[in-house]
């Protein structure tokens, strides 16, 4: 997992409440337990007009150029519910996105996303619509400040928060068990306090 510092990036507006985790990555691709080949299939039914995945919709907002390259995607409350899948972040990781902004996830998909080194970050409604209208009016770009929790647009700023895991985990590049790991010594000297079973 790479460590995320800071990140500045294309924002790319998704403006559909509840998207679930089918709509991110339908269950006829979750055949593989690595991670890699998912991005193609990311919003699949959304991406393309056909099953087969070759007539692409061209009024879908992935697939307009203005877009091309997009590494934040900005979406509306309740993203990733539904059915608990880790292919879902992969899918959003491998297609290029760093950074996820919504009012709210589903709690599963939020852990997922943390574990693989996806930043979800959660804003106010009123903030995700101030950023939803300056998206619709230009290509909006962002700096994401991981260590100091802030997203600046111009003279705009926004703070988030993350528990201290989470935090910690991303800045670190790590997951739980590489987090547990880094707290070893503090572990051991806590345990060399406990009395000794008679």
């Amino acid at each position: 997992m790479e460590k995320f510092n800071t990140h500045t990036g294309l924002v790319v507006p998704l403006d559909i409440a509840n998207v679930d985790t089918d709509q991110i990555i339908p269950k006829q691709f979750l055949q593989k337990t690595e991670r890699i080949g998912f991005g193609v299939h990311l919003f699949h039914d959304s991406r393309y007009l056909d099953h087969a995945g070759t007539q692409v919709n061209p009024d879908f907002i992935l697939n307009k150029a203005e877009y091309k390259g997009s590494s934040i995607l900005l979406a509306r409350k309740n993203f990733g519910c539904g059915s608990s899948r880790e292919h879902a972040p992969w899918a959003l990781q491998e297609f290029g996105f760093k950074v996820i902004i919504a009012p709210s996830f589903a709690d599963i998909f939020y852990g997922n996303c943390i574990n693989v080194g996806l930043l979800p970050i959660i804003l106010k409604e009123a903030e995700i619509e101030q950023l939803f209208k300056l998206s619709a009016d230009t290509q909006l770009t962002l700096k994401v400040d991981l260590p100091n929790n802030v997203i600046t647009c111009g003279e705009l700023s926004f703070t988030f928060s993350l528990n201290e895991f989470q935090q910690y985990s991303l800045e670190n590049g790590v997951d739980s068990v590489g987090w547990t790991l880094d707290k070893l010594d503090t572990i051991k000297a806590f345990e060399a306090k406990m009395p000794a079973w008679q």
